[in-house]
């Protein structure tokens, strides 16, 4: 069974694989840490809300049985580029370059502040979140066209 990429440019796009996998990874344990109840690494709820929420006049985090669809969705991201390539596979990952890339560029817009003002949350998502979702959007995109090569 050969990976998405199974043609040229093996070493390259099994490091792009590799660094995406590993960064949703982590970005699941977070989660899954906070589907728990603990509130890593602020140990606040409320002001964990603020950073990593930022709805307006929010209180609290979202309740367990969200955040843990929001794990299982992190790690079907981080495997989909170890899976057998195919028009599937590679419609998956095109998808995964869609959201990713589209919640990035939210970061900027005026409509999505208005969203998720809360600070520091809104500071936190133009420095750090944007342009992690941007990177990643990135990474699949370079997956999708290692396929489509």
């Amino acid at each position: 069974m050969r990976a998405l990429w199974g043609r040229g440019n093996d070493g390259a796009m099994t490091v792009v694989a590799l660094v995406l996998s590993a960064v949703l990874i982590v970005l699941a344990a977070l989660h899954l840490l906070w589907a728990l109840g603990w509130w890593f690494p602020l140990g606040d709820e409320r002001a964990l809300a603020r950073a990593v929420v930022g709805a307006a006049g929010i209180e609290r985090m979202p309740g367990a049985a969200v955040t843990a669809l929001v794990v299982v969705a992190l790690l079907f991201a981080a495997a989909w580029p170890w899976m057998a390539a195919g028009w599937f596979t590679t419609v998956g990952i095109a998808a995964l370059v869609a959201v990713f890339l589209l919640r990035g560029g939210a970061a900027y817009l005026a409509g999505w502040r208005r969203i998720v003002p809360e600070e520091p949350f809104a500071t936190l998502d133009r420095r750090a979140y944007g342009p992690l979702c941007l990177g990643l959007g990135t990474g699949f995109l370079i997956l999708t066209y290692g396929a489509l090569t």
